[in-house]
């Protein structure tokens, strides 16, 4: 008997090892315990210095049209053309992640990424780029950008533990928004010293690292239902579309994105129009803007838990609305500083609460279709806003531009807690063991 009890126990250790594989022991619950997790920790890293070099990009695109165009709606149609193609071609980039292994389309994407990246440095070396060839550049990293992220979101369940997913997400949001606080001050001084070329040569060479881990990371196979890519996108739209939840969610980020989009797509002209300031104050401004969303983000879930998802909206939106009035109004960068910060707290508060929701409200097997709709939709918003309050800022005024958006950010967000209120604490949440 005792030999029987013996051999179970055996094997049900190799079943746990099996399911395991690349994890360790569960850990408890913590902000930081996903980095127990070696294949976590090194994805995280790897994508820490990709996120770096595209945030050197970002801020090398945006401040080179600056110089190149007086235009206020081609300089906001930067930050736009990087959302564009998440609205575009991010569902069937979800489907793509849920028919595909998602690794292989991360490293195809990410492989993508960096030639174009790379050609962008020669021709910006080269002095050949003109607004619009420039916007394309930033349109085909978008694309890139739209292919990878669905895969890569969904990919999380892979790495860690289902319980440390919410942690696993916040975790992610500090890897982007480290870059933030950091890739601006840097972009700025290397424009400075050098010119935008070096700053897109960077972004190339980022790429490597997390090309590299991909290479070397071996999950576990996933068992995959292949269809044929419309009908798949289809059974993603119609569960966001008919699951409540999940809808109410989308609706409110499509307003958020859209209203939120004054403050990122404006910046530039703000800062180098009224502000009178140069590229190092643009990437200060970045760079509180990134500590901002840093100090936030292990405190996003606590916070959520103790308000609920409509509490922590509601607290971001306000902040965001004060962001947006100080900076329509002061004189100088200065004054601005703290504008910036409580915008990078209102903005990962924000955007990692509807992340976690929809990710916790969707079956792994549409996951991948479930975040693309989501980015979709919230990126969309993004996108639009950008081109209406660049279109404003030529019409009237950038500060003009600017109140709009807290205008409309009120609004929208006070109709919207009505006619689509967010989900109650557990409503619609899937078992994900």
């Amino acid at each position: 008997m005792r030999r029987d009890e013996d051999r179970i126990e055996q094997a049900v250790e190799k079943a746990v090892d099996a399911a395991t594989t690349g994890l360790v022991p569960p850990p408890p619950a913590g902000a930081f315990s996903p980095f127990r997790y070696p294949v976590f920790r090194a994805i995280w890293t790897a994508n820490l210095f990709s996120n770096l070099g595209s945030t050197l990009q970002g801020v090398g695109a945006a401040w080179l049209m600056t110089e190149l165009t007086p235009s206020h709606q081609l300089v906001a149609l930067v930050q736009a053309s990087a959302t564009v193609p998440i609205m575009l071609f991010g569902v069937f980039a979800g489907a793509i992640a849920d028919n595909f292994d998602r690794r292989r389309v991360m490293l195809t994407a990410q492989v993508g990424m960096l030639v174009v990246s790379a050609a962008l440095a020669v021709l910006a070396y080269a002095h050949l780029l003109t607004p619009f060839l420039l916007l394309a550049f930033t349109l085909s990293v978008g694309i890139g950008t739209a292919l990878n992220s669905p895969a890569w979101q969904a990919s999380v369940r892979q790495q860690v533990a289902p319980r440390e997913v919410p942690q696993a997400i916040a975790l992610n949001s500090i890897s982007f928004n480290i870059a933030r606080s950091i890739g601006p001050a840097v972009g700025g001084m290397l424009i400075s010293i050098w010119d935008v070329s070096f700053a897109f040569a960077f972004n190339a060479f980022s790429y490597v690292g997390l090309i590299c881990v991909l290479l070397w990371w071996k999950p576990e196979a996933r068992p995959i239902e292949r269809r044929p890519i419309l009908p798949a996108v289809a059974v993603g739209i119609r569960y966001c579309a008919t699951n409540g939840p999940v809808r109410r969610i989308l609706m409110r980020g499509f307003a958020l994105g859209f209203s939120l989009a004054a403050y990122q797509s404006l910046l530039p002209t703000v800062v180098s129009g009224p502000m009178h300031g140069d590229e190092l104050d643009y990437g200060l401004m970045l760079g509180l803007f990134g500590i901002g969303s840093i100090i936030a983000a292990p405190f996003t879930g606590p916070l959520r838990r103790r308000i609920g998802l409509e509490g922590i909206l509601a607290a971001g939106a306000a902040m965001f609305v004060v962001s947006l009035s100080v900076v329509a109004e002061v004189p100088g960068v200065l004054y601005a500083l703290p504008a910036a910060f409580l915008s990078g707290m209102a903005w990962v508060m924000i955007l990692t609460t509807l992340n976690t929701a929809v990710q916790l409200r969707s079956p792994d097997a549409i996951l991948g279709r479930c975040l693309s709709i989501y980015q979709a939709v919230t990126f969309g918003g993004m996108a639009l806003g950008s081109w209406a309050w660049g279109t404003m800022a030529d019409w009237k005024s950038v500060a003009f531009a600017l109140h709009a958006g807290s205008v409309f950010l009120i609004v929208s967000f006070v109709l919207l807690r009505v006619v689509a209120p967010l989900p109650k604490p557990g409503e619609g949440v899937l078992d994900q063991r």
